[in-house]
């Protein structure tokens, strides 16, 4: 062991840390079974108590820091890490920075995070936004065929802050599609309760139509709008959903009878259009995030070229949504 007992004051960006990570993260090289047997012996503690790892720190709070292992302590168990380089793509993708956030405008095709058989994805690129000592880290996600605005946390107190008004549903979502046929009425609510599917592989990758008894069993709800329409063969969409479940817009758009274009895995029954772009046609277009002070930020994603393409060959104008993202819900 090297060193003295240290006392450090939790600053206001490293609030809403859990105790063990925000430790971690201050003392690189420390790993989680260290943190977790400083914690049982009371050598770690937060305001002169015992704290458990999974604790919330906040401002003003001091944690007693014991002596930490040397190199030479770690000696006979020190492995070596994969060298990690900084991935500086995702500098081209920000529609939107200050202290607290990043807004990106993800692309169609990148994954958010990684699976099996995904190496390339958004959380393994964060290191190259870093800037200070906090790693930035997601704070909800996007299919990875969906484009638009996708939300990165600079710190653990803005990560935080930011997962209290998605969960409380104070953070306004608006999403883009282009749809086969027209929804009829043209303004409306889906609600309904869906459940991952079993059987085989794909039905095992979609959401399927279940009831309020079945276990697992989610409910969802989705407001949406025609922005406008080309005859009765597609139309143009304005999509907020007021719950956040796994691919609740392309579920509800099939089950209405009006599938998102391009969608491998809710491609609905009518025939395809041709003459279109490839790929999906669903496009996070605005986030409204309420602020303490001042006016809501808005951020708008500009559209991909594959909807782009799509809205020339339809005849759509993006001037007829108007300036404000809920205007076509009013």
């Amino acid at each position: 062991m090297s060193g003295e007992v240290q006392h450090i004051e939790v600053t206001y960006e490293e609030s809403g840390a859990r105790l063990d990570r925000w430790f971690k993260r201050r003392f690189s090289g420390v790993t989680q079974g260290e943190v977790e047997k400083f914690l049982r012996t009371g050598q770690i503690r937060v305001d002169g108590a015992r704290a458990k790892s999974n604790m919330r720190l906040e401002t003003g709070q001091v944690v007693r820091v014991p002596p930490l292992p040397t190199d030479a302590d770690r000696a006979q168990k020190v492995r070596t890490k994969p060298k990690v380089e900084t991935d500086n793509r995702l500098e081209e993708l920000k529609i939107f920075e200050d202290d607290d956030i990043i807004a990106l405008n993800k692309p169609a095709g990148l994954a958010v995070q990684g699976g099996t058989k995904t190496n390339t994805h958004i959380d393994g690129m964060l290191d190259g936004l870093a800037t200070g000592e906090h790693r930035p880290r997601l704070v909800h996600r996007l299919d990875r065929d969906t484009s638009g605005v996708l939300l990165i946390a600079k710190h653990p107190r803005s990560a935080a802050d930011l997962g209290d008004l998605f969960r409380n549903r104070t953070l306004k979502k608006v999403y883009w599609a282009v749809v086969a046929g027209v929804p009829n009425p043209p303004v409306g609510q889906v609600r309904s309760w869906m459940i991952k599917g079993e059987g085989n592989a794909f039905d095992r990758e979609r959401m399927m139509p279940a009831e309020q008894k079945d276990k697992g069993s989610q409910h969802a709800i989705t407001e949406y709008a025609v922005i406008s329409k080309a005859a009765q063969k597609a139309a143009w969409m304005a999509l907020s959903p007021l719950t956040g479940r796994t691919h609740q817009l392309r579920f509800h758009m099939e089950e209405i009878g009006n599938a998102i274009i391009g969608d491998p895995k809710y491609p609905g029954r009518r025939e395809p259009l041709q003459g279109l772009a490839k790929g999906l046609h669903l496009h996070a277009r605005a986030l409204v995030i309420p602020r303490k002070k001042g006016k809501p930020l808005e951020l708008i994603a500009p559209l991909p070229q594959h909807f782009s393409e799509t809205f020339e060959a339809l005849g759509f104008d993006e001037r007829e949504a108007g300036t404000d993202p809920w205007e076509p819900f009013e």
